[in-house]
């Protein structure tokens, strides 16, 4: 299953628009603010997917029978670029645990890279419906690759995976190693660069979010 947000005209694209934008890019707590809007309506889309009961609630006058979820799901995200997004989640799902995982890219000297995990700090995922939140969904190898060490080690009921914006190549390769994954998406590029940038894509998450690294 695959969702993708602008598919509809809502305010989201607003919050889209300014994400790419090279001018409004400049300011750092906009850049941040939108990922967390976005990270907000993706949280709100996946919560209709969850199993529901009544819960009896008593107000000032009375009780009130209202439908509200079985179970928060476990929030995920890889550092450091996914971190303003993954608030957007957490605003909404705010009962959630949250897993972190540090992972970077290795670049040969050929140009090609291998994906390297240095840390996961999780709590147990058994049984548990988890939500990765990335910005960008490139390649998707970093994601599969994050996503399988998570497998072998729980059985996990459900997972999703949710971006701001993923190339039509980083999907393939996660339906293809990732087939019970579902995918939610705010937009959908079809081009990457040789050092696999999405194009148009909105450059580099991490620096705009926090600042360049060295």
């Amino acid at each position: 299953m695959v969702f993708i947000l602008n598919k509809t005209n809502t305010i989201a694209n607003q919050f889209l628009a300014e994400l790419r934008d090279v001018n409004i890019q400049q300011d750092k707590t906009r850049f941040r603010r939108n990922q967390e809007k976005l990270g907000e309506i993706l949280a709100y889309e996946i919560s209709k997917t969850l199993a529901y009961s009544e819960k009896e609630v008593q107000t000032p006058l009375g009780i009130a029978n209202i439908n509200t979820p079985v179970e928060q799901p476990v929030l995920c995200t890889i550092l450091r670029a996914g971190l303003p997004f993954h608030q957007g989640f957490m605003n909404y799902f705010d009962n959630s645990p949250s897993a972190f995982v540090t992972a970077y890219r290795k670049v040969k000297k050929n140009g090609t890279f291998i994906i390297n995990i240095d840390h996961i700090s999780t709590p147990d995922l058994d049984g548990k419906i988890l939500i990765i939140c990335d910005t960008m969904l490139a390649t998707g190898q970093s994601l599969v690759r994050v996503c399988k060490e998570l497998i072998a080690q729980y059985k996990i009921k459900e997972l999703h995976i949710a971006a701001v914006i993923a190339s039509t190549e980083g999907i393939a390769h996660v339906r293809a190693n990732l087939s019970k994954a579902k995918l939610w998406l705010c937009a959908v590029d079809e081009e990457m660069t040789s050092k696999a940038y999405i194009v148009p894509g909105l450059g580099d998450a991490g620096d705009l979010a926090f600042g360049e690294k060295v």
